[in-house]
Parts: C-alpha cells; structure tokens; sequence
C-alpha cells in the first residue's frame, strides 16, 4: 500500500515536473522562433533577391478578386476559391477549395497566449453561468452570441496573408523547373530529380514491382507515412512478396513534396492536390481497375480519402497506426483540438518535443530541416560509416531527410492537422457504402500514434480489425518484421477477393 502510494507520488511529481519544464521551454522556444523569423527574412532578401511570405504575420487580407483572377463564392457562411486563371497545372487542378488550408498554419497561439484564453474561457463561464438567471443578462447575452455568429460569417471572407500570396504565386505564369528549392533546401540529385526530368507533367515517383513468371491478378497501393519515402515500403515488404511468388503488381509512391517525387515550392500539399497525383501517377497512368490499399500513419489519411473517391474500385483497406483523433461535438475548432492532439507541447516523451517543435514553429521546424535535411548527405555517409553501410539505417535516413521544409510543413497542418473535421466523414462513407474488409495494425510500443487511435477507427468502422503487435513501435511493426506482415497482407488479400 506504501508502495502504491509512493509510486502514484511520483507520478504526479514527474507530471508537475513536466508541465512546468514544459512550460519555460516552449516560452523560451516562442522567442527564440520569433527571432528566427527576422533572421530568414533577412537571408531570403540577401541570398532569394525577394521577401518570402511566411505565417507570423498577423495581417489578414480578403479575398475577393484579384484583378479577376481569383473568384469567391459565399455559401452557408464558408467562402471557398473557386477559380484560378489562367489554368495552372500544378498536380493537375485548375480549382482550390480554401476549406482545404487549415488554419492552424496561421493560428498557433504562444504558450502565454494559449494559457490566457484558458483562464477568459473559465471566467467567462463562469460569469455565464452566474447571471443565467437574470432574464435581462440572458437576453444581451442572446445578442453578444447574434454578434459573434455575425462576426464569424463575416471573418470567413479572410484568409492568412501568407496564404493569399501563395495563391497569387499560383497564378503568375511559372515553369517548375525554375523554382525548384529555396537556398535552405537540398539541391543534390536526389531531391531534384524530378525538375531534370523531360515529363513536364511532373507525376509522382512510383516503383512498381511485378511478379516474377506470374500474370498479375491484383493491384496494390502502397502509401508511406509523414517524412518517409516509398523505400519504407520497397525496402522491406516487396522483396518479401516477391520471394513468396505472390501474384500481385504492386505500387509504391513517393507522395508529393517527399523522396524523388516533385517538391514545387508554390504547392500548399492539400490532401486534394496529394489525392489528386496518386490518381494521376498510379490510378491512371496505370489503367488500375480496383486495387487493395496498404497504408501508414499519415498515409492512412490519404488511403480514407482515396476510398472516399473510389469506393467501388477499393478491395480492402490496411491501415497501420492510423493517426485518427475524434473531435469533440461541439468543439468549435477542430483543427486546433487535432494540432494540440499531435503536438501537445511537452518536452517529455521526446517524440512528443519533436512533434511540438515541427508543429508549433514554423521558422524552428525550417532550421532543422537546413541542418538535417540540407546536409542529408553527409548524415548517410556518417551513419554509414558507423552501421557499416546497414541498409535498413540508410533507406530510413534517406526517406526522414529528403523532403522540403514548405512540403512538411503544409503536409502536417493541411493534412493531419486539416482533415480534423473531414475523417468522421471519411470513416462513415467506408462504414456504410463500402463493402472492404477492413484491417488495422499498431505496435504495441507507438510513442508517436497512441493505439486508441485505432481501437477509435474501430469504434467508427465496427467490422473493422484491430492487431497489436507486442513490443513494436511506430516503426518496427513493419522493418524488422517484414517477413512476418508480407504474409499478413496476402492473407487479407486472399481473403477479400474471395
């Protein structure tokens, strides 16, 4: 009993602890970004010859034309961007919908700011709550509420400055090949691969693999997760179910902005536009009929929302470690409940620091991608040299540090930040008018994706199955155990074409 309570001591101690350290850290961290911000837009000017746009500006500008380029609608209280023109062909779109650029982008209040609006909220509760009873105060209380319903139909006609100048870059005339990375992006061969490229439609990076002696019965998808690259894939399960002979011709891509896909430096990464070049790189260049889908972490996302589109064509749906987070009723900003699920701003456990850093901070999260990401290269030949050229070590390096800053930046907030409101629907569609079996894996050791995520898809979708896998991580579910998972999946796609 002493025990216990000793231990249930030191918890709370070690939680306290947490808290305030956390405190201090991202305080000092708010500072240090702010800084951050001057010193890029200094080397932008010197190094670029132009500002660059970033989201620390607190200006909102509206949209409603610019020079007639850019129409917006009003409906039900949501303006959306309707049309750019010219047409650009960037991932194959002529339309942007502003309900895809979350806010969170723009809106990621300070430590101290975040802890204000906490303490307004409760007093206003509680003030609220104390002149219920006076009908005078509960009527003028009726009108603050009118006014504020007002002011929020009137607020969504703006947009992020940063936002609307990202828009009009879409719109000037522009060749890819001439924006290719900033000074503070990898410019090695990697990365720029596809700006050297004659395909000028620039489609994604796709490894197809097909069996050996065998006439393919099925497709696969294969999508990788949040700063990873098709070699997660490639790597591991293809060699394994190429050396089972199994009859299936399988794609893995490299999603847009990560790998040796294109990384165009104008592209917001809405979950439309990475929607859109998996169709256009795989669906379609590659006459697939119905197809099963593998997906991880991030990339379940994009698997929920390609069966969204294609539910017809979808066999069967393997999601591992999907990163879905239920949004309240009533929550009146879903995305900032998802963002503050993601990266809750604590400096322990350490992937919870890491996410809070990349979250949180746009200028910090750029800095390290100019360390890491710039000098890839020599963090391979380093790590090479001390695993001894392991090739698991290098495929998993180079697949964390070959992307852009702009890319995982967008990505993480329209995406998994972004959709907070849209995968209930999402789930709902493939609950109710898909037909797929439907199977979810989770390391028993995740840090990164809790396994409620999970059980939480399950609650959604019931026919859903859920599989733990003991003592594995967000990681090692799949790298070490490839052997093992390659089985797996055939089994559930024997099973769902039966």
């Amino acid at each position: 009993m002493a025990m216990m309570k000793t231990r249930r001591a030191a918890t709370i101690a070690g939680t306290w602890l947490n808290e305030a350290v956390s405190f201090v850290v991202f305080c000092l961290f708010d500072i240090v970004d702010s800084l951050l911000c001057l010193i890029y837009k200094a080397a932008d000017y010197l190094l670029e010859s132009e500002w660059k746009p970033c989201y620390c500006l607190s200006a909102k500008e509206p949209i409603t034309a610019t020079r007639g380029k850019i129409l917006v609608s009003h409906n039900n209280g949501e303006s959306k961007i309707l049309t750019l023109s010219p047409l650009q062909e960037l991932s194959g779109r002529s339309k942007i919908v502003l309900e895809d650029i979350s806010e969170t982008l723009y809106t990621r209040p300070s430590v101290l700011s975040d802890l204000s609006n906490v303490s307004v909220n409760e007093l206003n509760k509680r003030i609220v709550k104390v002149t219920r009873s006076d009908s005078k105060c509960s009527d003028n209380h009726e009108k603050v509420k009118n006014k504020r319903r007002k002011s929020k139909t009137k607020s969504s006609l703006t947009v992020n400055f940063t936002v609307v100048e990202m828009l009009r870059g879409k719109i000037r005339p522009q060749n890819l090949s001439h924006d290719v990375s900033r000074w503070s992006d990898c410019d090695c061969g990697i990365c720029t691969s596809w700006a050297s490229t004659t395909d000028k439609n620039h489609s994604l990076f796709v490894k197809t693999q097909i069996p050996n002696g065998v006439i393919a019965k099925e497709d696969v998808l294969f999508i990788h997760g949040f700063i990873s690259s098709s070699a997660f894939w490639t790597e591991t399960v293809f060699p394994s179910l190429l050396a089972s002979s199994s009859a299936y011709r399988l794609f893995a891509v490299d999603l847009l902005g990560f790998g040796k896909s294109p990384k165009p430096a104008d592209s917001l990464y809405t979950l439309r536009e990475h929607i859109e070049m998996i169709e256009k790189s795989v669906i379609h260049k590659h006459n697939v009929k119905s197809f099963h889908i593998v997906a991880h972490s991030l990339g379940c996302i994009l698997a929920l929302g390609l069966a969204a589109r294609h539910g017809d064509l979808i066999k069967s749906l393997t999601l591992l470690a999907p990163p879905y987070y239920p949004v309240p009723a009533g929550e009146a900003k879903p995305r900032q409940y998802v963002m503050k699920k993601v990266a809750p701003r604590k400096v322990w456990p350490p992937i919870a620091l890491g996410a809070s850093m990349a979250c949180w901070y746009e200028h910090i999260s750029r800095t390290i991608c100019l360390l890491i990401c710039k000098n890839h290269r020599i963090w391979q030949f380093l790590a090479n040299l001390f695993t001894r050229n392991n090739r698991t070590v290098n495929f998993l390096i180079e697949g964390f540090m070959c992307h852009t800053h702009n890319a995982a930046w967008h990505t993480l907030h329209n995406i998994i930040c972004g959709t907070g409101s849209k995968l209930d629907t999402y789930l709902d569609i493939v609950r109710d008018k898909l037909k797929c079996n439907v199977t979810i894996f989770h390391g028993g050791h995740d840090e990164l994706i809790p396994i409620e995520c999970s059980y939480n898809v399950k609650q959604r979708i019931p026919r859903a199955r859920v599989n733990v896998i003991e003592k594995k991580d967000h990681i090692t579910m799949v790298v070490g155990r490839q052997d093992e998972f390659a089985r797996e999946l055939q089994e559930i796609w024997t099973t769902s074409s039966c």
